[in-house]
């Protein structure tokens, strides 16, 4: 009877131990790998003056949804815990740069604390244009690990067109590689670009975060962040070849190109209308980093979608008067604004179809139609003339589209008409149409 008594006890003493490690194993994955880690983040970085905003998309999208609620609760909702509690492997922080320097003594606090961390550091694009200083490495990675739950911090960094750029996400060969689930981080697979974004210190699951103020808009922002850098190393190996022109005529076109870039940016981005650069402006860019002096002009290209009636008086009103206004919003619709001396903008519409993508021509004196054939591409952010602006992800295949396989090879001789590789005639306007389609100014 004693032995039989002696196994119950040893039995329930058992599953006692084991229901108690169990719990243990749950408390530990669950509570500490959620809420509790982001806690003691908070603290961690507020014990040292570092100032981060929360840009966790998954997160944002719940508070989105609650925004004005929590916004007019400064002491945060019910206590239930809707945020920071869904079973998840990392939370996405932020930080600026310029805001803070001091990391060796945060490691060392992030350590006594029970975190491991992880720091991706890579070379510093801004300085690629400068051979001196090219291969210099800074920090665009952070990451903070405890028990089963990690906290990503992406580093920010201002760039000179006034935005805010975070890097790739590039492992080191002697990193460990499964540190956490790198597959799944939101932000690193490709740099991007974003706006300087106004913060709102709010509470949620009772703690105290910054989040961008407008969630939504930051959401949006982050679906179109993908930020392609200037090639500066080609860029270098063309000039070597043929060498820059440094004439005064050339860099007075690049000065007043660069101002009526802007310029036209600045009247676009009032209206809300998506651009990018187009023709040899977008060439300038991918070859050599710059405008080409013998370019005489600025491209840019806009969908037919996102046309609006209002573009030409905002350009206007600008001052800069309109050119010539050839084709019409449903076929081969081309604008073109008289700039500074001489520097002239032009503005081509694209169609999309099927399997391409095309923007048209018009030759005035004949009535003629022209048809300029792309593969599908998509828009990417980069940095040009000290101006955050878009160019085609799928640059080369749209530069080849449009200049043949020797594009790297300057030519200062171009018939619009003729030598483009994706050039096709496109029939002739009606005659009876021509005060609507071809009117120049």
């Amino acid at each position: 009877m004693q032995k039989i008594n002696r196994n119950v006890v040893l039995a329930l003493l058992s599953l006692t131990s084991l229901v108690f490690l169990l719990f243990q194993l749950c408390y530990y994955k669950f509570y500490l790998s959620q809420k509790h880690v982001v806690r003691k983040f908070l603290g961690l970085i507020s014990s040292h003056n570092i100032p981060v905003y929360l840009i966790d998309p998954l997160i944002l999208g719940l508070v989105d949804k609650d925004i004005e609620q929590i916004r007019s609760s400064p002491d945060g909702l019910s206590p239930e815990c809707k945020y920071f509690c869904a079973p998840r492997d990392f939370t996405t922080f932020a930080l600026l740069d310029k805001t803070w320097k001091h990391e060796v003594g945060l490691f060392r606090t992030a350590e006594k604390m029970g975190f491991q961390w992880l720091k991706i550091i890579n070379k510093d694009p801004r300085l690629d244009g400068m051979d001196d200083l090219s291969g210099v490495e800074i920090p665009l990675h952070y990451i903070f690990k405890l028990a089963s739950h990690a906290i990503h911090l992406v580093v920010f960094y201002e760039r000179s067109g006034n935005f805010l750029w975070h890097g790739p996400l590039r492992l080191k060969k002697h990193m460990d590689r499964k540190f956490v689930p790198f597959r799944k981080l939101h932000f690193g697979r490709y740099p991007g670009a974003y706006e300087k974004p106004e913060l709102l210190l709010v509470s949620i699951d009772d703690l105290k975060v910054q989040i961008p103020k407008n969630p939504s808009s930051f959401l949006e922002e982050m679906s179109h962040s993908r930020f392609l850098e200037c090639r500066y190393r080609e860029a270098r190996a063309f000039f070597q070849l043929y060498p820059d022109d440094a004439s005064l005529d050339a860099v007075e076109f690049r000065k007043k190109a660069k101002s009526l870039l802007h310029l036209a940016a600045l009247t676009l981005n009032n209206l809300g209308v998506k651009f990018w650069l187009s023709s040899g402006t977008c060439l300038g860019w991918y070859r050599q980093c710059n405008v080409i002096p013998h370019s005489k002009d600025v491209d840019l290209g806009i969908f037919i979608r996102d046309y609006k009636a209002d573009i030409i008086p905002a350009f206007q009103k600008a001052g800069l008067p309109l050119k010539h206004k050839f084709g019409k919003v449903e076929d081969s619709l081309e604008l073109s604004f008289q700039g500074e001396d001489g520097v002239k903008l032009d503005i081509f519409f694209f169609y999309e179809e099927d399997d391409y993508i095309w923007n048209g021509g018009t030759q005035a004196k004949s009535g003629k139609k022209f048809k300029y054939l792309f593969p599908k591409f998509t828009l990417c952010w980069t940095e040009f003339v000290e101006l955050k602006v878009h160019v085609p992800c799928e640059t080369l295949q749209y530069v080849e589209a449009n200049y043949g396989p020797e594009w790297k090879v300057p030519v200062k001789m171009w018939d619009w008409k003729s030598s483009p590789s994706n050039v096709q005639d496109n029939g002739v306007w009606p005659v009876d149409e021509w005060d609507d389609v071809i009117q120049i100014y």
